[in-house]
Order: C-alpha cells, then structure tokens, then sequence
C-alpha cells in the first residue's frame, strides 16, 4: 500500500518532524536561499503553535515533513500575501514543489487572496522556472537581492 501524502496544518504533534526538516535543509545549505526565518528548533516550535492569521502548511509522508509552505502577512495587515515553500533535497524533481504551491494558491484563494507574493533570488533557478510557469510575473526589479514576483489567483495557475 502506498505511503500516505497529505498538506496539512503544522500543529504541535508535527514539531519533532518539522526540526528534521529544517535541519536538513540546513545541512543542504538552503537558508542561503530560503530564510523566511531561523531554521532552527525554536522556529519549528513557533510555526507549530502559531494560532494566528498566517497560514503555515506541512507536506507530510509517514510522519515525515517533505515539503514546508507558509502563507503570511494577514496578522501584519497586508492585503497581499507572501508565500514561501520549500522542499527536502531528498524528494526534489518529484513534482512535490508543483504541489505544495498548487495548494498555497488554493488556500491563498479560500481565504480571500486575489494576489500573492514571493521574493526569489536571480540564482535559484529550479524556483524561479516554478513561479514563472505558475503566473507569477517579475518586473526585474531587487528587494535585497531577491527578485519580487506578484501571481494574479484569478488569471489561472498554469502549475
């Protein structure tokens, strides 16, 4: 029987499996890339009780975290939101980023979200082609080295 994969919520039963995750990609060196913030035990513990508007996702196998997605900016007041992913080094070229991003946008839209953001660096090419090929439109234009990409929600993901 095949594993379960689930997008979920990240709640406190998920914390343990959320640290491995995040240590894994340090380990990759992937904060260069993706540093929403610390990577670290404390972080997952934050993301794991957080009870506010912002939304945090876990991609989950077997108790495994495979990919983290977060949805943020709603407790700070923004009327468009960012998105943020990322996928373990171990399961990446399986399609999971196409996944995750595929139920952001949908969570993004349940929620009322007609736009979303992200800020992605000019190097991290795999990412970048998945935003693009998503509808997200970047004007070349850097924000601390990172280019911003704006996805209209209701144009249609091309994921």
């Amino acid at each position: 029987m095949p594993d379960a994969l689930e997008c979920r919520l990240l709640t406190p039963e998920l914390v343990d499996a959320l640290e491995r995750f995040f240590a894994g990609l340090r380990d990759a060196g992937d904060q260069a890339d993706f540093h929403p913030h610390p990577l670290n035990a404390e972080a997952a513990r934050a993301v794991c009780s957080y009870a506010g508007a912002d939304l945090h996702y876990g991609l989950i196998a077997r108790d495994q975290v495979l990919g983290y997605g977060l949805l943020r900016g709603w407790d700070a007041g923004f009327e468009i939101p960012s998105l943020g992913l990322a996928i373990a080094p171990s399961v990446r070229g399986l399609g999971l980023g196409r996944l995750l991003l595929s139920f952001l946008h949908s969570a993004a839209t349940l929620r009322g979200a007609e736009e979303l953001r992200l800020k992605v660096y000019p190097r991290n090419e795999a990412a970048l082609d998945l935003y693009r090929r998503a509808g997200y439109e970047f004007d070349g234009g850097l924000d601390g080295g990172q280019l911003v990409g704006i996805c209209d929600l209701h144009r249609g993901a091309r994921i």
